[in-house]
C-alpha cells in the first residue's frame, strides 16, 4: 500500500493495522474485518464475515510506503497528529513505524498554500514530478519485494480546480504536463504515475484527479481501478443517514446549515478558501443526489444548503461537527433536527481507508477495470459512470457493496449485470 501522505489519517491507518496483527487492538469501522455477508435465502442462515467469502489480501500481507512533504517516520507522524494514545498504542507498534520514512514528495505550494515543508523533490517540472514518482513506485516494489501494490491519495485538499481542455484526452494532458499547465495539480500526477505503472488509484481527497475525463478514460482503457473521492467521515456521514430517512417517510426539506471546527493539519489547509472550495463543492451535492428535487420539487426544490468549516487548532483531530435541518411535514408544517457530532476525523478515516485499498486490490484482480462504483459507500462525492448520477444514500451503496462481492464471487442469486457496468 503506497499513500501520498504520512499525516494523521496515515500514521493512524498504518498503527492500527500493525496493532491489529498483533491482537492489540480491533479493527472497528472496517467493512472487509468485522461485517458478515449473507448468502442464498434468509432461511439458509448463511452469513459468513467478508474477509473470509472473499479472497482479500490478509493484514500481514500489507506492506506500507508513503510521500510526505515533512521528513517524519511514521512514528513521528503519529505522535504529531496526536490521534493515538502514546503509551498504549503508538509506542507498542513504534518499531514498525519507525520504519515507514516518507519519500520526497511532488509538492507544489500553489496548489496547497498552507503547507511550507522540506521533503520535496523541489521547484521542477511537472514531467520530472511525474517521472520521479514512477521510479518511486519501482523502487518501493522492488525494495518491499511486493506482488501487487494499490495507491491512496490520503493528503490535503489542494485549490479547486475546473476540469478544462488539458483534461479531456491525453494528448492534451501529456502537452499540459509538459508545458507546466497550472491546471495539472500534484494529485493529478500521482494518480497518471500509477496507471502507467500499472497501479490502482483511490482519492481520498476532493480534488479533481480521476474524475478528470483523461485519466477516467486511460484507466478504463488500462482496465485498472479507480475510485473517488473524498473520504465520507463526519458531517457527510450524517447527512447520507438522515437524507434517506426524509425521503423515506416524503419529509419535505427547506434548508440545512452544516459547521464544524478541525485542528489538525487538514483544517489548516482548508483555512485557505481556494482549498475550501474544493471541500465545499464535494459536499454540497449529497443532498440534490439523495433527494432527487426534480422527483419531488415541492419537498426538495428550494433547499437552503450551507456549510462552514472552521480551523480551530486546541481541538486538533476531534472535530466537532453541528447540524441544523430545517424540516416540514403534513400541511407543510415546520420542525427541526439538531445534530452535534463529536467525531475523531482520522479514527474514522482509517478504516475507510484500508477498506477501499483491500476491496480495490481485489477489484483490480477480477478485472474490474475503471470508475468502482460499487465503493461509493466510502467516499463524500462518490464518482459514476458518464451519464449516470451518482448514489449518495448510505444504506443503497452498502447494497450494492455486497451485490458486488457477491457478483464477483459467483453467486448465483446475483444478477450478472456484465463487467463494463462497474467500469
Amino acid at each position: 500500500m503506497l499513500t501520498v501522505g504520512l499525516g494523521a489519517v496515515s500514521s493512524t491507518l498504518i498503527a492500527g493495522v500493525e496493532l491489529v496483527k498483533r491482537g492489540l487492538g480491533q479493527p472497528i469501522g472496517s467493512l472487509s474485518q468485522m461485517d458478515t455477508i449473507r448468502l442464498g435465502k434468509r432461511t439458509d442462515d448463511r452469513h459468513p464475515m467478508i474477509k473470509d467469502f472473499a479472497p482479500i489480501a490478509h493484514l500481514d500481507d500489507i506492506v506500507f510506503g508513503a510521500w510526505d512533504p515533512f521528513p517524519d517516520d511514521a512514528y513521528v507522524a503519529a505522535q504529531r497528529a496526536g490521534v493515538l494514545e502514546g503509551s498504549r498504542h503508538v509506542e507498542q507498534v513504534a518499531e514498525v513505524l519507525r520504519d515507514v520514512r516518507p519519500m520526497a514528495a511532488a509538492f507544489d505550494r500553489t496548489y496547497v498554500k498552507n503547507i511550507d515543508a522540506g521533503n520535496t523533490m523541489g521547484s521542477i517540472g511537472k514531467r520530472a514530478m511525474l517521472e520521479g514518482i514512477r521510479a518511486d513506485i519501482n523502487r518501493f516494489r522492488d525494495e518491499r519485494a511486493v506482488d501487487r501494490v494499490v495507491m491512496l491519495w490520503a493528503a490535503s485538499t489542494e485549490i479547486f480546480i475546473e476540469p478544462g481542455p488539458a483534461h479531456a484526452e491525453l494528448e492534451s494532458f501529456e502537452r499540459a504536463i509538459d508545458a507546466d499547465d497550472p491546471t495539472i495539480a500534484p494529485s493529478m500526477l500521482y494518480a497518471y504515475a500509477a496507471l502507467l505503472e500499472g497501479v490502482p488509484f483511490c482519492n481520498g481527497a476532493p480534488n479533481l484527479t480521476v474524475d478528470t475525463p483523461v485519466l477516467r478514460q486511460f484507466a478504463t482503457e488500462q482496465n485498472l481501478a479507480i475510485s473517488g473521492k473524498d473520504f465520507k467521515t463526519g458531517q457527510t456521514l450524517i447527512k447520507t443517514v438522515l437524507a434517506p430517512m426524509l425521503k423515506a417517510r416524503m419529509l419535505g426539506l427547506a434548508g440545512w446549515y452544516s459547521t464544524n471546527i478541525l485542528g489538525n493539519r487538514d483544517g489548516e489547509v482548508l483555512d485557505d478558501p481556494d482549498s475550501f472550495k474544493t471541500k465545499e463543492e464535494s459536499k454540497l451535492g449529497v443532498l440534490e443526489h439523495i433527494l432527487r428535487p426534480d422527483r419531488h420539487p415541492e419537498l426538495y426544490g428550494n433547499i437552503f444548503h450551507k456549510v462552514r468549516i472552521n480551523y480551530y487548532p486546541p481541538r486538533g483531530d476531534n472535530k466537532e461537527g453541528w447540524d441544523n435541518i430545517d424540516i416540514f411535514g403534513w400541511l407543510g408544517y415546520p420542525m427541526q433536527i439538531k445534530v452535534d457530532f463529536l467525531c475523531r476525523d482520522s479514527i474514522l478515516a482509517a478504516p475507510l481507508a484500508l477498506d477501499l485499498v483491500l476491496f480495490t486490490d481485489l477489484a483490480q484482480r477480477a478485472g474490474l477495470g475503471g470508475i468502482q462504483e460499487w465503493l461509493s459507500f466510502y467516499y463524500k462525492s462518490p464518482q459514476a459512470a458518464p451519464g449516470l448520477l451518482a448514489e449518495d444514500d448510505l444504506f443503497v451503496q452498502l447494497t450494492k457493496l455486497k451485490n458486488t462481492l457477491r457478483w464477483i464471487m459467483g453467486e448465483d442469486q446475483v444478477t450478472h449485470l456484465g463487467r463494463e457496468y462497474y467500469a
